[in-house]
C-alpha cells in the first residue's frame, strides 16, 4: 500500500498538472472568445459613398464567420479625416475597426494637421477592394459620349463645368486635379461631404462630372442615369468591359485606382486581429464577394498584413509628390 507521503507527493503532481491544464484551457477560451459582442467598423463617408459600398455587402458575411453582427458606423466630414480621427481614438479592444482607403494617404500631404496618423494610430490588416477611377458625366448637362469629346467641350468651356468630389483632399478631387493638368482644361470643384452627396448632386444635374471610384458610380452607370466616359486604367474594368480605358481612349499617363482597406486600432490584441485577418480572407474569396465585388468594377484583394503596410506606404509617397508638383492647395 503507498505511504501517506507518497501519496500526498502524487495528490500535488496531479493538482499542479490539473491547474496548469485548466490555466491553459482558460487562456484558449479566451483567445478564442473574441468577438463576444457586436463589432463596429467605421466607415469615414456618408452612406452611398465608395468606401460604403463595399462595407455594407461585406458585413453579413463576415458577420456570419466572426458569429457576431457587423455594426457599419458612417462618420462622414473633412474628406473622410473626421472618422479616422474618431477611429483612432477608440479602445483597442477588438470591437472597433477603421475602413478607409486611398482618400487617408493622400490626407498627410494636403492637410497641414491632423488629429490622428494612419502609422501611428492604426495597423493595416488587409485590402477590402480596388476599382479604377471612372470620369462619369451627367448626361442632360455634358453632351459628349467619349474621352475626347470630353476634352474638347471642356477646353470650348473653361470653368464653366462643374465636378464634384467627396471633399477637399479626397482622391475625387485629387484626380479631378491630375486630370485638368494632363488635358490642360479648367473645370470648377465642388467639394461635398462624402461621395454619396456628390453622386446624388451630379444625377440632379447641380454639378457636371465626377472623378469616382467605380464602385459608387456603378449603379447609376448601368440605370443610365450617369454617362461613363473612361475608366482610368491600362486594363477594362470587371463587369464594365464596354467602358474604354484612358489607354485606349488617349490618355495613357492618366490611370488613377480607388482602393479600400481595414485597419486595426493600434493596440488590438493580436488573437482579435489574427481572427479577423482570417474570417475577412474567407468573406472575401466567397463566391457571393466576389461575384459582388465583380459586379461593381471591383478586382479581387491581393494584399494583407505587411504587404498592404508597404502599400499604404507607396501610396503616401505618390500622392504627395502629385500634390507638390500640381501646388494642389485647399480651397
Amino acid at each position: 500500500m503507498p505511504s501517506q507521503p507518497f501519496q500526498r507527493r502524487t495528490a500535488a503532481v496531479l493538482f499542479a498538472a490539473a491547474s496548469l491544464a485548466l490555466t491553459f484551457s482558460t487562456g484558449v477560451a479566451h483567445a478564442q472568445a473574441w468577438p463576444a459582442k457586436p463589432v463596429t467598423v467605421v466607415v469615414p463617408f456618408p452612406v452611398g459613398g465608395g468606401t460604403d459600398a463595399f462595407a455594407r455587402p461585406l458585413a453579413p458575411p463576415l458577420g456570419k464567420l466572426l458569429g457576431q453582427q457587423i455594426v457599419i458606423d458612417n462618420r462622414g466630414g473633412a474628406g473622410g479625416n473626421l472618422g479616422a480621427g474618431i477611429a483612432s481614438k477608440a479602445a483597442p479592444d477588438g470591437y472597433t475597426w477603421f475602413m478607409g482607403g486611398v482618400h487617408h494617404t493622400i490626407a498627410p500631404s494636403i492637410y497641414p494637421k491632423l488629429d490622428y496618423d494612419l502609422t501611428r494610430d492604426f495597423v493595416p490588416v488587409a485590402m477590402i477592394s480596388s476599382v479604377p477611377q471612372v470620369i462619369v458625366v451627367n448626361p442632360k448637362n455634358v453632351p459628349v459620349t467619349d474621352l475626347k469629346g470630353l476634352i474638347a467641350y471642356l477646353k470650348a468651356n473653361p470653368g464653366k463645368v462643374t465636378f464634384g468630389s467627396a471633399g477637399n483632399g479626397s482622391s475625387h478631387h485629387l484626380a479631378g486635379e491630375l486630370f485638368k493638368a494632363q488635358t490642360k482644361t479648367f473645370i470648377t470643384h465642388i467639394p461635398y461631404r462624402g461621395t454619396g452627396p456628390a453622386l446624388q448632386d451630379l444625377m440632379g444635374g447641380q454639378v457636371d462630372m465626377m472623378f469616382d471610384g467605380l464602385g459608387s458610380s456603378a449603379p447609376h452607370i448601368r440605370s443610365g442615369r450617369l454617362r461613363a466616359i473612361a475608366v482610368a486604367s491600362d486594363k477594362p474594368a470587371p463587369g464594365f468591359p464596354d467602358v474604354p480605358t484612358t489607354v485606349q481612349a488617349g490618355l495613357p499617363s492618366y490611370q488613377v485606382s480607388t482602393w479600400y482597406g481595414l485597419w486595426a486600432v493600434r493596440g488590438t490584441p493580436a488573437p482579435a486581429m489574427e481572427r479577423m485577418a482570417a474570417e475577412l480572407h474567407s468573406a472575401l474569396h466567397s463566391k457571393e464577394l466576389t461575384t459582388a465585388w465583380n459586379n461593381i468594377g471591383a478586382e479581387p484583394p491581393t494584399l494583407t498584413g505587411k504587404a498592404f503596410g508597404d502599400f499604404i506606404a507607396s501610396e503616401t509617397k505618390r500622392w504627395a509628390a502629385v500634390v507638390k508638383d500640381g501646388k494642389i492647395k485647399l480651397e
